[in-house]
């Protein structure tokens, strides 16, 4: 494979380093107007070919870190000769130039990749599998700090030069783009070239962003916290080797009054590897194989829109900016059901007749709400969720993923209700139930009780205790009948081993706990 490399600037020369230990110095080409950066390279990697303009002939992919300004344009051009391209952050200076990209690499059926490098950075790839994991719980709020006394850019302000890395970054992770963007900076140095900005991101799930960049602070800080229901996490960057901690910290209901819960500090091990590398080597498999990179041009756009929605409001006195996440909400609520203010619905998801989600609900994507269905106050429900007619999940109860409830369950969240005496809502018990469990028509799932990842309660039946993963019960009170897989085929047990009939998962069984074999315990 024969790469072009245009500019061989500060982040140029390590583009070229890397392409040239991939491919090796003769199937690179470097291309830069200023002869002293021609010489350098050469010096540097004395295989390489170079060239004082842009070269598309003859080469089969495009690497373009000029400056952001020729960013759209050099990449138009090598996309319209069917060269596959990796640009630089951003994409573009303009959602319209972005676009075009976009469309152009599909007309063409080239590859068009962003150099968000932060997405390839195995410290954000932890942090995305222990938000994808639901360790942190729901995402409450991502806060970025890139600051320092360093390169003072003439051609685009901090926004466009910094902001991009950190903006890609809470996009990974939260999977969302913003409904709401507001900004504020100052430009100090140069009229015009804001040196430090502030931007605020509010998301359809509720989750809101800040980003804070600035090439005029006199300490390099490059850190993410991000900030879930049930722990936080930290990632720094600002020293030579990265550092990701877990914090087992979080806000609960401690007699009737909120109280920090301060637990454990958890270092997560980050695998070894460069993140420049990782980035460079899925560029080059996407072009071999054809399959788009995670930050291919589609992820650039939503970037760009971000930052241009800041600049917007930037501009217009810091007012916020509504964005097209906002008018296309993404779910289906019929005109006879109510939805409160303060309320989180996921895209896909659908909310049929006669049924009421109150205030403070957060409800995830795909989840299917039937008829004269009640949610919340404050209660929470996963992603694909099949909540049938005639439930109401009250305030303590979460339904995780997946979850089936079935026509005319029950939930409750006080255990001893009077209506004299009403019960003060910090005093709900918290009814939980874990991912993949079915529970059947008409069943009462008494408070303060759980149910385990993939049990199966029977129609009709009272839960009165925890029920354990995998476990079939039923009766009044439920008992343990039987286990169940995933797929909900009973399970036969012979020695403490059993094979799903279906699907053919296999299991364990430790006296009264079923685990999936490779199962983490």
């Amino acid at each position: 494979m024969r790469v072009s490399i245009l500019g061989a600037g500060g982040w140029g020369q390590n583009l070229v380093r890397v392409f040239c230990e991939l491919l090796g110095d003769e199937h690179v080409l470097v291309c830069d107007p200023r002869e002293a950066r021609r010489t350098a390279m050469k010096t540097e990697h004395p295989g390489i070919r170079v060239s004082e303009g842009p070269v598309f002939e003859g080469i089969d992919a495009v690497v373009i870190a000029a400056p952001a300004v020729a960013h759209a344009e050099l990449a138009r051009k090598a996309l319209a000769v069917g060269r596959h391209v990796l640009v630089e952050k951003p994409i573009a200076l303009t959602a319209r130039d972005a676009a075009e990209l976009v469309e152009l690499a599909k007309e063409k059926g080239t590859i068009l990749m962003v150099d968000h490098l932060l997405e390839y950075h195995p410290a954000v790839r932890e942090l995305k599998r222990l938000v994808e994991e639901r360790r942190l719980g729901r995402l409450l709020h991502l806060s970025s700090e890139r600051l320092n006394l360093g390169v003072i850019r003439t051609e685009e302000n901090a926004l466009w030069s910094l902001a991009p890395h950190d903006i890609s970054v809470i996009l990974y992770l939260l999977g969302e783009e913003p409904s709401e963007v507001a900004a504020h900076g100052a430009a100090y140095l140069q009229p015009g070239i804001e040196d430090v900005a502030f931007v605020t991101l509010r998301f359809p799930s509720g989750a809101v962003g800040h980003v804070h960049v600035s090439w005029l602070d006199p300490v390099k800080t490059r850190r993410l916290t991000v900030v879930g229901e049930e722990k936080m996490a930290v990632f720094d960057d600002s020293e030579k080797q990265a550092q990701l901690f877990l914090h087992d910290a979080r806000a609960e209901h401690v007699e009737g009054l909120l109280r920090p819960r301060r637990g454990g500090v958890e270092s997560i091990p980050i695998p070894k590897g460069e993140p420049l590398r990782a980035m460079a080597e899925t560029f080059l498999e996407s072009v071999r194989t054809g399959s788009p990179p995670p930050s291919d041009g589609e992820d650039g756009l939503r970037v760009v829109r971000v930052l241009e929605a800041a600049a917007r409001s930037m501009k217009e006195g810091e007012k916020p900016v509504q964005t097209r996440a906002s008018e296309d909400k993404g779910y289906f609520v019929h005109e006879s059901s109510y939805v409160d203010d303060g309320v989180t619905i996921g895209r896909g998801t659908k909310i049929w007749h006669f049924s009421h989600i109150m205030r403070g609900t957060t409800i995830g994507e795909g989840t299917s709400v039937g008829q004269n269905v009640l949610i919340g106050p404050n209660a929470t429900v996963g992603k694909n969720v099949k909540i049938q007619n005639n439930v109401s999940v009250y305030e303590g109860v979460t339904v995780e993923d997946d979850v089936f409830c079935g026509p005319s369950s029950v939930f409750t969240n006080v255990y001893r209700p009077r209506s004299r005496f009403p019960t003060d809502h910090s005093q709900y018990l918290k009814t939980v139930i874990h991912r993949g469990a079915t529970i059947g028509a008409n069943a009462t799932i008494v408070c303060g009780h759980s149910l385990g990842e993939h049990a199966f309660v029977g129609a009709g039946s009272v839960v009165t205790k925890d029920v354990p993963a995998y476990a079939i019960v039923y009766g009044n009170p439920a008992r343990i009948h039987g286990w169940a897989c995933q797929c909900g085929q009973p399970l036969e047990f012979a020695k403490d081993k059993a094979a799903c009939a279906a699907c053919g998962r296999k299991y364990r069984k430790d006296g009264e706990e079923v685990h999936l074999e490779g199962e983490k315990r």
